[in-house]
């Protein structure tokens, strides 16, 4: 069995963890501290894309919490992506989005004592070169992947919607009941992202939306945080 490493892209995650030049965050948000670097132009998909080919992690960047090394936490066999999730962190693309389908597909193992958490970010922003190391997700959306929290949303730094948040000061609790796959099997994971408004489905059922984000383009990240998971695809796909 052969097993792919991160080393090829642990300078780059370095690089993009630290150097980055200067600007305010898009549509005016200003969230004060640290300075946000510019965004790369969004792209939006034209056609059907797996940004996880099976094989490597080309076109993907990684930020673990305290500048942790990604390949102790992120590794390949067999064709699936396997999280450690430990430490805190993110895979995230190395390019930026806009009017987007993204899906996932992972899976929590049955022999985990506790809930098994990950989620995919969207909107991401890049980190400021002054941010501290512990200041994990920066600007962006999460879409809460843990288990029995499929459809939850949570406001990382200068976020915000329409929709009050219910769950703590930032957290927006999922509308329906859970509909993941059992521990053990597959659950396919969508974030739908039209302009500012963004739809979590899970395995084919609509959890929850927000409307009126004042991000509609960035990076999507697939988050580690606090148990193993395997991922065996992330698919990009234009909106219908």
């Amino acid at each position: 069995m052969k097993t792919a490493t991160i080393l090829s892209v642990t300078s780059s995650c370095l690089a993009f963890a630290l150097v980055e030049c200067q600007a305010q965050l898009p549509n005016g948000v200003n969230p004060g501290g640290p300075m946000i670097p510019a965004q790369p132009p969004a792209e939006t998909p034209a056609k059907v894309v797996e940004l996880f080919d099976g094989k490597d992690f080309n076109g993907w960047t990684f930020y673990m919490r305290s500048n942790a090394a990604p390949e102790k936490t992120w590794s390949i066999s067999d064709g699936i992506i396997h999280c450690t999730g430990m430490p805190t962190g993110y895979m995230r693309t190395e390019k930026s989005y806009r009017d987007f389908k993204v899906t996932a597909e992972w899976r929590f193992p049955t022999n985990y004592a506790k809930a098994v958490n990950t989620g995919v970010c969207v909107f991401m922003q890049d980190r400021a070169p002054n941010a501290s190391p512990k200041d994990v997700w920066g600007n962006c959306l999460e879409c809460q992947g843990m288990h029995n929290h499929m459809g939850d949303f949570w406001l990382h730094g200068a976020v915000t919607v329409n929709e009050t948040p219910n769950m703590g000061k930032t957290g927006i609790k999922m509308l329906e009941k859970s509909n993941e796959s059992p521990l053990g099997d597959w659950t396919t994971f969508t974030c739908i992202c039209r302009s500012n408004t963004v739809e979590i489905v899970v395995n084919g059922k609509s959890m929850n939306k927000i409307t009126g984000c004042n991000l509609s383009s960035g990076y999507i990240g697939i988050q580690s945080e606090g148990g193993p998971f395997d991922l065996r695809k992330v698919t990009l796909e234009p909106l219908q």
